[in-house]
């Protein structure tokens, strides 16, 4: 428990920062699981789309700081590279 008042405020400022990067995440998560999903079903032209939708997606977690730049780029290539197989 907080004994100060910053430390209170520290700590409802990393809960409401918690939730809204859990909201992000979660719709990255979405975008790519959208791509595979597209990929798996065999529709190019709807899962070039959706891998469109999922790069800045992943690249702003990225520039936030919500993930790793390295795991941004290891999604978008492994994306990528699913996509290509298609053909």
């Amino acid at each position: 428990m907080a004994n100060s008042k910053s430390a209170e405020k520290r700590a409802r400022q990393s809960e409401q920062r918690r939730l809204h990067n859990k909201g992000m995440r979660t719709a990255m998560r979405t975008g790519i699981k959208n791509t595979l999903k597209a990929i798996k079903a065999g529709d190019k032209k709807q899962a070039e789309e959706a891998f469109r939708k999922a790069v800045p997606m992943i690249d702003r977690m990225a520039t936030k700081g919500i993930i790793h730049a390295n795991k941004a780029a290891r999604h978008k290539s492994r994306l990528n590279a699913r996509l290509k197989q298609m053909s």
